[in-house]
This record gives structure tokens, C-alpha cells and sequence, in this order.
């Protein structure tokens, strides 16, 4: 009995544990679930069972998401003990529109390796779907770059074509099968479009399609907020990047509407009390929702008003005392900081003045002379600047001018002495005149005029002071002294500068002999007659010199001094340009090309600097012949007037000469010359010199010609009719006249170098010397203990028709006598025992007892460059027997 007791208790017992709960199943579950969708979002809500707040640990809750009856996710959500007994949610984005395919989630509990039912949902139970035949998602928005997938669902008995966009170049595009009559095309979107993109979807019959559009989410940041009459909220923040949605991005401030919230602020009224507060602007789209924070205190943030009503109560020559007004009554309480600006053109003065409720400021610092636009603006403490008031124009007094800033320049035994002309901002009134000081001696100046030449003593330093003077007074003197430009200076070497972008450059050692920094000057190297300059600070060496007057491809000449407590120490010289311009063709003047031998020497005229727009390094000569082999030969020195081309051929040669500056070779100018041989040369050479001697005996001809009858008296004078000495034919004379060969011949009497007017040379080269005594001439000089002269003279020349009559026969009777017929010259023979004389080759003295017979060469015509009337012969005195 006991026994079945016991097996009927177990057997309760078992049924009672099988009802109750199977082996491996919680009791723990999920309750009221429910799920719900938007666009492609499925959100999932439950809450736990009553049993479940009896577990101690975790209770884990599993999810399924199927499309199409597909397993597609899987997720868990963890629940702690403390979260039992509330509701929990979980969402999910599905990929595919949930028209295109059913979507069911299914939930279920895991607790200790035991798990309750699964409790299934569909997101859009087949009553909701709809039955039409198209593309989804319609009218859909996609971030740019994110990946969207379309579906087409077909109606029965039409078959899939394509699925595509239309005028949108997607990438990665695939089409894929969901089912017999769903189709989905899966894309990257890459890149925003501001207009609907069509998706379509052909089939075998007709044409399907959907709208889609691609943008961003907002992008708005840094919101801050701030007031201006403490009765309002003005707040402002950076808008984001275009979203490209045709609807505009929603913007809320504290939950108000922001109708100008597109430009990045938005008002709000309300008034605004001390303390921090939480401000918050909300911005969306279709794409997500961004929120923007700022806590501040407002009564710390206030952007002020313009001031009003701003007036110049006192106006001096450098301030002046200006006085406004507030519309706002609330910032009489405020400590508040102004500034007062005044400004004309480019130069301006600022002024700044704190204080609690300030409506005044005085504006220092101000230019005499001047015309001033002045505006005021305020803030407090710790923000930003208000507005700038309207502005107010005044007129400062007159004052002095500056003082000048004087410079000279040095001209040989001149000194010029020139000032800048004063600025607008540096005259404070019009200039009357300069005063010019130097010595003793004081100059005016009318202001049109800027310089001054003065004649000093170059060789000392003299100190010249300037001062400006308009109808306030003088400005402060300046004085530059004048240096020592001995012979015996210091000179500086000058070297080349390349300008840059106009202007140039300079830079140079510090000098010991600087005190007051430096001065550089400039002006144009051709033409400097009016200098400019510019004066740097002590403590820099280096400058960059800007003129509206510089010129390309001009040459200006640049010197640095010292600036010392006496005369500036030029230290360096510089020449350059600004910007070297391409010299044009043909630069060469008087191109000449000399052959010397097989050489060619080009020359041309040297370069002046006039006609240099950039600096000459260097001359390249080219020269080809026929055959258009260029050769080259080149010289760095840019002084050069010449380059010689060796070792050429007899030929045509075309020769180019071209000058090397930074900007490459120009200024080419050409010269074809034909060489010429040696033997021409000579040819050459050898008529030069005939035609010389041509010309010159030409014109000696000519001259003789015309100046004949002097010559005639200078070297022919007329001979004296011959005298006869007492007592000459004391002995006989024997004369033999028998042979025509033997008579001697009279020579022609020509002067000779060397030999004065009066003197006579033999055919030996012996010089005759004539006396005019009163007894007639002699022979000189005579030998000792020579016999004296017999002097026979005759008055007829021959003449081809026989011999003349000769006064010889009838004076000297000879029997030896005894002439030829038909003779027309005599030969007189010595008697025996007399010296003898040789004649016929000239006249040879043996001793001193010769005595010399000369003999005279008569011309056989009258027509002949000598024509005497009577002739003479020398014969000498026999001594007596």
C-alpha cells in the first residue's frame, strides 16, 4: 500500500514537473512585444516576463531579422538585473525598403543555457503591404556616398529587363534576384546632387520607376549667444556645408522656430537675466538632426549699440575732445572700454578710454593741418567691439613743419644742397620758404625749389643747415656737412647690382665709422642730375630701395655712406638695374673686319653706356662660310672692341658679333666679307705703291712744269761772260784739234747735296769753288806754285751746219794746228814736256803741279736745258822756258 502511495507521488510529481517547465526552457521571456517601422528602420519593443525579476544574473535576449524568410541579422541585448521589470527597444536598418520583402524579427531569452519561445514579428503584415507594381523606396533620401539598394517588384507575367539611374553615374552598381518577381539594384552613391534622380526599372513590357535624392545631413557648429539690449537673445553659429536638398534644413532655438536660420543666426525675445544659461538650436533634415549647445551669462555678453550724436567740443592742432550719447539706458551701468579712431587716407590715430557709462574720449596724437573723419565704438569688459559710430569730420589747427630731411651732392668744385619736399602730413601749412645757412651767409629759398648750389672750398667740410617756414613759424634745423673731397681721399671701387621685382636690394658690412646709421642715394648713371635717398636706422645693413621713378633697362649708380656726427664716409658704390630689358639687333657700329694673313680680325666701335639696357659680360663672335659650319670665339672682357677668327680658307665668311648679357645673347649684328690670297695681297700692295710713285712723279712733273723758269735759274744761273788775266799767253800753247774722239766734253754743272750755290762739282765729285775777282775767275782753291789759268772763251755754239768760228784761231796761231772740216768740238794738247791731263772719263789730278782743265759739255741744240752764249776752257800757264 505504502509502496503504490510512493509511485503514485512520483508519478504526480513528474506530470506536476511537466507542466510546470521542460528540461532546457526559462520561464523568463519577453512580453508584449511589438514592432514598428519608418522609411527602412525596424524598431523592436518588449518588456520581461514576472518570472524574470526572480533571476539574479543577466538575462540575454536573443534577435533574428529575416527577410524574405532569410536569415539577414543577428543581435543580443543584454538586460541586468537592475533593468528587469522595464521596457526595452532595440532598432535595426534594413538595407532593402520593406516594401521590396517581408521583414520579421524574431525574440527570445537566453538564462543558464535555458531559453524561452521564440515570439515572431512582421514589419509589414501582407494586409499593410501594398499591392502596386514599382520601384521602392519612393521619393528617398540618401547621404553622398553612402550605398542604397532599389527593388523593382513585378506584376505577374512580365519578365526583368534592367534596373538603372537616370542622368546619375553610380558606381558598383549589380542587380540581383530577391524572388520570381522582385528584383533589387544595390549602388554606391558618390556624390551629392541638388535635383531628383530617376531609378528605373524596364521589364519586357513596359517601364517602372522612383525618385531619389542625395545630400548631406546638416553640418552647422559653434553656436554662441549674445545680447544687445538686455531684452533679447541674438545667437549665431557657422552654417554647414550645402546639403543639396530641395527642402531646407529646420532650425529651433529653445524649441522656436528660426526663420533666417539658413544665415547663421536667430533671434529670440526675451529678457535677459543674470546667471548662466543652456541655449540650444536644433538643426535637420531628412538625413539626421544635429544640435548645438552654448551656456554663457548673458549680462556679460553684451554687443553694444553704435553711440549717437558724437560732436567735437574742442579742436586743437594735434587733439581733440569728442562727447556722444546712448539710446540705451542699461549701459549707463555698464564699465565700459571706448575707441576713438581718427583716420584721413591711409594714415590714422587711435585713441582708447575705460569707464562706467563713458560718453566722452579725447583723440590724441593728431596731425596740424589736417582734415579728420572720427568714428567711436564701445564694449564691455569681456566681449566684443559694438558698432562703429557714424563718422564725425573736423579740421585740426595749423603748427611748424618738420624738420627737413636734407641731403648734398658733391659736383667737382660745387656742392648742391637738396631737401624733400615736405609732405601734407609733415608741412602742417603751406611753405613760404627754406632758409639756406652756411658760414656767415644766410639764403632764401621759394618753396617751388628744392635745392641749393653752392660754391665751396671742396677740399674742407663745411656744415649747410636748412630750415622750413610757413605762417606758424620754422620747423627745426637739419644740417648735413659737406665732405672732404681731397685728391688725396679715399675712393671706392664701384660693382654691379641685379635688381628684383623693381626695386633693389642692398646689403653691406656694418661700419665702425656709423654713428647715426646710413644714407643711400641714387640717380641715373648718364644723368644724375637730381639725387634721391633714402636714410637706415643704425642697427641694419640692409635695405630695399622702391621708386616710382625707376626705369627698366636704365643704369643707375648707388653709393652708401655712413651716417657720423660730422661728414657721411661713402663706403661702397653700386651700379645695376632694376630690370635689364633684351638689347635690340644690331648694337655693332662701324663693323670692320681686317685680314691679316689667314686671320680675320673683327672690330667695332666701343658700346656706351647709353645704348647698354643691360650689362654687357662678354662679346661672342660666330662666323660660317659656304659650307654653314658656325665656329665661335669669345672674349669675357666687356670693354673689348675686337676678336680675331684664325686659321681660315680662302673664301665667303659671314661674321657675327653678339654680346653676352643675363638675359642671353642679343644685339647680333652681321658682316659678309671674301678673304683674299697672299699673292693678291701682294699684287695689291705692289700697285698701290706704283700708283703712288705714278702720282708723285705726275705731280713733280706738273709742278716742274709750271716752275720751270725758276728751277732753270736755281740750278742753271747764268754764267758771266769770262774774264782774261794780264799776261796769260806768256808761253805757247800747242793746240791739237785733229781727232773728234779726243775732244774733251764740257760738263753740265749740277748742284749737289752738300755743295752751296756757288759751288761746282767735276765729274770726279770735286768740288769747283769760283771767285769774282776783277781780273775774272779762278779755280779755288789753287795749289802752291800752280801755274795761273788760261782762259780761252769763244762766242758760238755749234751747230749741225758746221763748226763756229772760233776766236781761238785767230788768237792762237799754231802750225800744229790743224782742224778737221766738219768738227764741231777742240781738244787742246799740252806741248811736250807740260803736265799731262786726262779728260775723256774725267777729271784725275796726279800732283800738285797738275793743272786742272774742265771740261763743258755743250748740248747739240738751242733747245737744251743749258744754252750759253760764250763757253770757256780752263788750259793751264806753261811755265817760261
Amino acid at each position: 500500500m505504502i509502496s503504490w502511495l510512493l509511485i503514485i507521488s512520483l508519478l504526480c510529481l513528474k506530470v506536476r514537473s511537466g507542466n510546470g517547465q521542460e528540461k532546457g526552457v526559462s520561464h523568463c521571456g519577453p512580453q508584449n512585444v511589438t514592432l514598428s517601422s519608418s522609411d527602412q528602420k525596424l524598431l523592436l519593443t518588449w518588456e520581461d516576463e514576472p518570472s524574470c525579476s526572480a533571476l539574479k544574473d543577466v538575462v540575454v535576449y536573443e534577435l533574428l531579422v529575416l527577410i524574405a524568410d532569410k536569415q539577414e541579422h543577428h543581435d543580443n541585448v543584454v538586460v541586468t538585473h537592475d533593468q528587469t521589470g522595464s521596457t526595452h527597444s532595440w532598432n535595426w536598418t534594413s538595407y532593402l525598403p520593406l516594401e521590396c520583402a517581408t521583414h520579421s524579427v524574431w525574440l527570445r531569452s537566453r538564462y543558464n543555457n535555458q531559453t524561452s519561445p521564440w515570439v515572431k514579428e512582421k514589419a509589414l503584415p501582407e494586409n499593410q503591404r501594398s499591392k502596386r507594381f514599382e520601384v521602392y523606396p519612393r521619393d528617398g533620401a540618401f547621404e553622398a556616398g553612402s550605398t542604397a539598394t532599389f527593388c523593382c517588384i513585378l506584376p505577374a507575367g512580365e519578365s526583368f529587363h534592367k534596373m538603372y539611374l537616370s542622368g546619375y553615374n553610380g558606381v558598383n552598381m549589380r542587380s540581383t534576384r530577391i524572388s520570381n518577381q522582385t528584383y533589387a539594384l544595390t549602388l554606391n552613391l558618390n556624390e551629392a546632387s541638388n535635383v531628383c534622380i530617376d531609378v528605373k526599372c524596364k521589364t519586357n513590357r513596359t517601364t517602372y520607376g522612383a525618385c531619389a535624392f542625395v545630400g548631406y545631413p546638416p553640418g552647422d557648429k559653434d553656436l554662441q549667444c549674445e545680447t544687445q539690449d538686455l531684452k533679447s537673445v541674438e545667437c549665431r553659429w557657422t552654417v554647414g556645408r550645402n546639403t543639396q536638398f530641395w527642402s531646407r534644413t529646420k532650425y529651433q532655438l529653445q524649441g522656436s522656430p528660426c526663420p533666417d536660420g539658413s544665415k547663421g543666426r536667430c533671434s529670440l525675445k526675451m529678457p535677459v537675466k543674470a546667471g548662466e544659461t543652456n541655449w540650444t538650436l536644433t538643426a535637420s533634415n531628412r538625413l539626421g538632426t544635429v544640435e548645438l549647445h552654448d551656456r554663457a551669462d548673458l549680462t556679460k555678453r553684451v554687443r553694444m549699440f553704435a553711440p549717437e550724436e558724437v560732436t567735437a567740443s574742442t579742436i586743437n592742432s594735434r587733439n581733440v575732445s569728442l562727447k556722444w550719447r546712448w539710446t540705451v539706458d542699461e549701459y549707463k551701468h555698464l564699465n565700459l572700454t571706448c575707441e576713438v579712431q581718427g583716420v584721413h587716407g591711409e594714415t590714422s590715430s587711435t585713441s582708447k578710454t575705460s569707464g562706467v557709462g563713458l560718453n566722452a574720449a579725447v583723440l590724441t596724437d593728431l596731425m596740424p593741418n589736417w582734415t579728420y573723419e572720427v568714428t567711436v565704438r564701445c564694449r564691455t569688459e569681456t566681449w566684443r567691439w559694438g558698432d562703429w559710430s557714424r563718422g564725425l569730420d573736423f579740421h585740426t589747427k595749423g603748427d611748424v613743419p618738420d624738420a627737413l630731411d636734407v641731403w648734398m651732392q658733391m659736383k667737382e668744385n660745387q656742392v648742391v644742397v637738396v631737401w624733400k619736399m615736405p609732405l601734407t602730413n609733415q608741412s602742417h601749412g603751406e611753405i613760404t620758404d627754406y632758409e639756406v645757412t652756411w658760414a656767415n651767409t644766410t639764403t632764401r629759398v621759394p618753396p617751388s625749389e628744392h635745392s641749393l648750389t653752392l660754391r665751396l672750398d671742396t677740399s674742407e667740410e663745411h656744415n649747410v643747415t636748412v630750415t622750413a617756414w610757413n605762417i606758424n613759424g620754422s620747423s627745426s634745423p637739419s644740417t648735413v656737412t659737406t665732405p672732404n673731397i681731397s685728391p688725396d681721399g679715399t675712393r671706392v671701387n664701384s660693382s654691379w647690382i641685379t635688381g628684383s621685382n623693381g626695386s633693389f636690394m642692398l646689403s653691406w658690412p656694418v661700419s665702425p665709422a656709423s654713428s647715426c646709421g646710413y644714407i643711400i642715394d641714387w640717380c641715373p648713371t648718364l644723368d644724375c642730375q637730381t639725387v634721391d635717398w633714402i636714410k637706415v636706422p643704425a642697427n641694419s645693413t640692409n635695405v630695399t630701395i622702391f621708386s616710382k621713378s625707376f626705369r627698366d633697362g636704365l643704369r643707375y649708380s648707388l653709393s652708401i655712406y655712413a651716417c657720423t656726427e660730422g661728414a657721411p664716409v661713402l663706403l661702397e658704390r653700386r651700379e645695376g638695374y632694376v630690370r635689364e630689358i633684351r638689347i635690340e639687333e644690331k648694337l655693332f657700329k662701324s663693323l670692320e673686319v681686317k685680314q691679316q694673313e689667314m686671320d680675320a680680325e673683327v672690330s667695332w666701335e666701343k658700346i656706351p653706356v647709353r645704348q647698354q639696357p643691360a650689362f654687357i659680360r662678354g662679346f661672342t663672335l660666330y662666323y660660317w662660310n659656304k659650307d654653314n659650319t658656325v665656329f665661335n670665339v669669345s672674349t669675357d672682357d666687356p670693354e673689348a672692341t675686337s676678336l680675331t677668327a684664325r686659321n681660315l680658307e680662302i673664301t665667303s665668311y659671314t661674321f657675327m658679333v653678339a654680346a653676352r648679357t643675363a638675359l642671353g645673347e642679343c644685339g647680333n649684328s652681321s658682316i659678309i666679307v671674301t678673304l683674299n690670297s697672299l699673292t693678291d695681297d701682294l699684287f695689291k700692295s705692289i700697285f698701290i705703291a706704283l700708283g703712288l710713285v705714278l702720282g708723285l712723279l705726275t705731280l713733280t712733273t706738273v709742278l716742274c712744269y709750271r716752275n720751270w723758269a725758276c728751277i732753270k735759274h736755281k740750278v742753271y744761273p747764268p754764267i758771266p761772260k769770262p774774264v782774261l788775266m794780264d799776261n796769260w799767253l806768256t808761253s805757247a800753247v800747242h793746240l791739237d784739234l785733229r781727232r773728234e774722239a779726243d775732244v774733251s766734253v764740257i760738263p753740265e754743272l749740277h748742284p749737289k747735296p752738300g755743295v752751296s750755290g756757288n759751288d761746282y762739282v767735276s765729274e770726279a765729285g770735286m768740288p769747283f769753288s769760283f771767285i769774282q775777282t776783277p781780273k775774272g775767275y779762278y779755280n779755288k782753291p789753287l795749289k802752291k806754285n800752280t801755274p795761273p789759268l788760261l782762259i780761252l772763251p769763244y762766242t758760238d755754239v755749234p751747230s749741225p751746219s758746221g763748226p763756229p768760228s772760233s776766236p781761238l784761231r785767230g788768237v792762237f796761231p799754231n802750225p800744229s794746228y790743224d782742224p778737221i772740216p766738219g768738227d764741231h768740238w777742240f781738244r787742246p794738247e799740252l806741248l811736250e814736256g807740260t803736265p799731262a791731263i786726262q779728260t775723256s772719263d774725267g777729271y784725275h789730278p796726279q800732283n800738285q803741279a797738275e793743272t786742272l782743265i774742265p771740261t763743258v759739255d755743250v748740248p747739240h741744240g738751242p733747245d737744251s736745258p743749258m744754252s750759253c752764249e760764250s763757253a770757256y776752257i780752263l788750259l793751264p800757264q806753261l811755265p817760261s822756258t
